[in-house]
């Protein structure tokens, strides 16, 4: 394809309106001429790249834990700030601290997500502002496409600087990168750095200090590349010469790829056989979810005992030294506040285990394969191969699913998969189906069990679909374009500060959430209604949330178990799904059940469900296991996805989890009273 603008694909100087030319088709509209700003600790680096390039690791190597997660405003893309302290003895210019902004990863700045269009406007930004600087990360094993991200990033600013990371990753395949040559034939700055161990980071200092001063542009880009147009053919032309201007890079440097066939390709050869990697996968879920269960609920115990038994102690031992215990201070401080923390801290070992498990599944390379294993499965409900992993997780817990979202490249891919995960039936639900399951079909617990799975399921799928034919049809249906990287043996010490940062923020934002609603629950069980209490001593029923509940019952009375101490259950199970069967116990002042028993328990709640279904208990059951499974999974999810996505998504798609799971539970009750 020829370009109407440049002769034979030759560069020329592109002419401003004044009539000078402008060299190397860099757009002179609105700009001046470059002067050398005024280096303080508010020079910006921009950090752009293609995925997988080494971009977020050579960010969080550069600023260590100086970091922190901001909204775009407008959209729901979320950028990563950080400050960039360099100490290096052979920089001879002053350690001043650098803003650095780790932008998304893109493989072209035309812009078809709201991420690249984030990336987009950050980089036109960056072109015409004097303290910014754009730090291009080049994957050398795919040298082509970083080219190619180059060259719009050079007719848009002059001030770039690349760092050339997978140096050894391309030697193995059969590719070798100079870093002079490939600088001297760009025009700018090359500097050949390891984002894993931070080596060549004291050279990139110096180069984005000497850019900053001294701009340069990319040298040899063609003239049409320079200003997007409205007309397809001429985007066509600009993609076309820059592809081709790319492929002169490479000829001209000598980076082509030696044919091989690497361990790499044979390894993939396996783990993307739907005969081998299957197998693998669902190994690898088995894994996570052991490490959900078995391995984390023990620790999780164990953490919240520790808070709720010896700080707990301490808080009352304090108070019965300043005279003021078994009061309702004593309450409030002990079963409201220490309990609301001892919840939030019980989650912390859980999120850092899944956060250490994803992040080691991710940094190896393993989440790219998944995606390209499962594209086909869920490119029929309208999503793509990548999201598969979050939504599997969900169904170990769905706190770290929500994290693991953070793996999507795309903000609305995000978003989208967030408000699906609630409905990954997570094992807190699992308490709920056992006690129903056993009281009312003891012949056949494990079938309803699995029934509720089979179930959560099809809602996975067909909220996919819903979503996306309704709020969610700018989700363009594109093929999964992916390029795999490389094997990686994950560096501990990255990770483990990764993982810290992660956990902290949860315990910051969840936990604040989590703990005030905590409180509000104790205030309602410990004001009295109802004459001859005293404020914190009094029964459930007879207390502001028994009365809450009295009042909220009605509405599950077309669903069969419109009692209140079945309503408790359901609005304390909406803090925390494994708390709901002990908030039955408490109301009907018996045991918990122990083991797979139902016990005492589940002759009252028999008793109950016979009562207010009309002597159809095992239609209203099912009723309210289907409800268990279809609303709110936790207030910890709540305030996951509040932190990720703002309030009116999240309280919007709790109302949904809300209607939808009343109208499921009611259409299975008024259908199986026919039957039952």
């Amino acid at each position: 394809m020829s370009c109407p603008h440049c002769e034979g694909g030759a560069p020329r100087a592109h002419e401003g309106p004044d009539g000078a030319a402008h060299p190397r088709g860099r757009r002179a509209a609105g700009r001046g001429t470059p002067t050398a700003p005024d280096l303080s600790p508010d020079l910006r680096v921009l950090l752009v790249g293609t995925p997988n390039a080494g971009k977020s690791t050579l960010f969080n190597h550069l600023t260590g834990a100086r970091q922190t997660t901001r909204n775009v405003p407008g959209t729901t893309v979320d950028l990563a700030r950080g400050t960039w302290r360099p100490r290096t003895v052979a920089d001879p210019m002053p350690a001043t601290p650098l803003a650095l902004v780790d932008l998304p990863g893109t493989y072209s700045l035309t812009p078809v997500s709201p991420d690249e269009a984030v990336t987009v406007a950050e980089i036109e930004r960056a072109g015409a502002e004097h303290g910014t600087v754009t730090l291009l990360v080049a994957n050398a094993a795919e040298l082509h496409s970083a080219l190619f991200l180059l060259g719009q990033v050079g007719t848009r600013t002059e001030r770039v600087v690349v760092a050339l990371t997978m140096t050894d990753v391309a030697t193995v395949d059969g590719v070798a990168v100079d870093p002079g040559r490939l600088a001297a034939r760009l025009g700018v700055p090359v500097v050949e750095v390891d984002p894993r161990t931070g080596r060549g980071t004291d050279g990139l200092v110096a180069a984005v200090r000497a850019v900053a001063e001294q701009p340069r542009s990319v040298l040899g880009l063609p003239a049409c590349a320079a200003a997007p147009g409205t007309a397809p053919d001429d985007e066509l032309d600009r993609i076309d010469a820059l592809l081709g201007w790319a492929d002169d890079v490479v000829e001209s440097v000598d980076a082509h790829r030696t044919p091989t066939r690497s361990r790499a390709d044979r390894i993939d050869a396996l783990l993307l056989d739907p005969w081998v990697g299957l197998p693998v996968f669902v190994a690898t879920l088995w894994a996570l979810f052991q490490l959900a269960t078995w391995v984390a609920a023990p620790i999780m115990g164990a953490t919240e005992a520790l808070v709720t038994g010896p700080v707990a102690g301490l808080v009352t031992w304090v108070l019965d030294g300043v005279g003021l215990s078994g009061g309702w201070l004593e309450g409030l401080l002990v079963d409201g506040l220490v309990a609301g923390v001892g919840v939030v801290v019980a989650f912390a070992p859980l999120m850092a285990l899944m956060f250490l498990a994803i992040g080691l599944l991710e940094d190896s390379g393993y989440v790219a394969r998944v995606a390209v294993l499962a594209d086909r499965l869920m490119r029929s409900v309208g999503l793509d191969g990548r999201v598969i992993m979050p939504l599997i997780v969900g169904f170990g817990c769905n706190l770290p699913a929500l994290a693991a979202t953070r793996t999507l490249p795309n903000a609305r891919q995000r978003l989208l998969t967030g408000l699906l995960i609630p409905y990954a039936s997570c094992p807190a639900r699992l308490t709920v189906y056992v006690l129903l399951a056993g009281t009312f079909f003891p012949r056949h617990t494990g079938l309803v069990v699995l029934a509720m799975y089979v179930l959560s399921v099809a809602l996975v799928l067909v909220g996919a679909l819903v979503l996306r034919g309704t709020l969610f049809r700018d989700l363009t249906h594109e093929p999964l374009a992916l390029v795999l990287p490389a094997y990686h043996v994950p560096r501990p010490v990255p990770l483990l500060v990764t993982t810290g940062r992660r956990v902290l923020a949860f315990l910051r934002g969840a936990g604040t959430i989590i703990v005030g609603v905590l409180v509000v629950v104790w205030l309602l069980l410990a004001v009295p209604v109802t004459p001859g209490h005293t404020f914190g001593e009094v029964p459930v029923h007879d207390s502001a949330y028994g009365r809450l509940t009295d009042q909220v019952a009605p509405v599950f009375s077309p669903a069969g178990y419109g009692d209140w101490r079945t309503t408790s259950a359901l609005v304390t199970g909406f803090v925390a799904k494994e708390v709901a069967v002990g908030a039955l116990a408490q109301a009907y002042a018996v045991d918990e059940p122990v083991g797979s028993s139902p016990g005492e328990l589940g002759e009252q709640l028999r008793a109950t469900l016979d009562e207010t279904s009309g002597g159809h208990a095992p239609a209203a059951a099912l009723a309210f296991m289907v409800f268990v499974l279809a609303y709110t999974p936790c207030l910890a999810t709540v305030a996951e996805q509040q932190r990720m996505f703002g309030w009116r998504w999240t309280l919007g798609a709790v109302a949904v989890q809300l209607s939808v799971a009343w109208v499921l539970s009611v259409a299975t009750f008024q259908l199986l009273r026919l039957v039952w």
